[in-house]
């Protein structure tokens, strides 16, 4: 009988597989990331040369830079939703269905356009359009 102990082998850790795992795991992320196509997006808006017709009834609603409101030169007091309704309600003073023409300051708030065009919409306006500048150096065309 041999009672002698064995010499013990120091325990080997193999990192080889442990780093084949991970660089297939950040292959795999790589490959099937969606990468942000909005910071290449370049969005130019359009030039318009047409004019609003005067001839027709319509409702004029000013947003400044700072997302005030002014209806028919008049300023509201802030931009709360129902005072909203209510001005453009008084303004419309029983025309069915006015031209609600919207003069946005090109620094305006989205928010501050999409609630006027909301409210207008609630109201049962339907006919929206943008007051627009005629782009430098073009002749007016009717």
């Amino acid at each position: 009988m041999n009672f002698r102990r064995a010499p013990e082998e120091e325990p080997e850790i193999n990192l080889i597989p442990l780093i084949d795992v991970l660089l297939m795991a950040l292959i795999f992320l790589i490959v099937t990331t969606s990468f942000s196509s909005e910071s290449r997006l370049r969005i130019r808006l359009p030039e318009a040369s047409s004019a609003v017709k005067e001839n027709l009834p319509s409702l004029r609603v000013t947003i400044d830079a700072k997302g005030q409101y002014y209806i028919a030169d008049q300023q509201l007091l802030n931009s709360d939703p129902e005072l909203l309704r209510s001005a453009l309600m008084r303004a419309a003073a029983g025309k069915k269905d006015p031209i609600v023409v919207i003069n946005a300051d090109a620094h305006t708030p989205h928010e501050a356009v999409i609630r006027v065009m909301d409210t207008a919409r609630r109201l049962g306006f339907t006919n929206l359009t943008f007051a627009t500048q005629q782009p430098a150096g073009s002749s007016t065309r009717e």
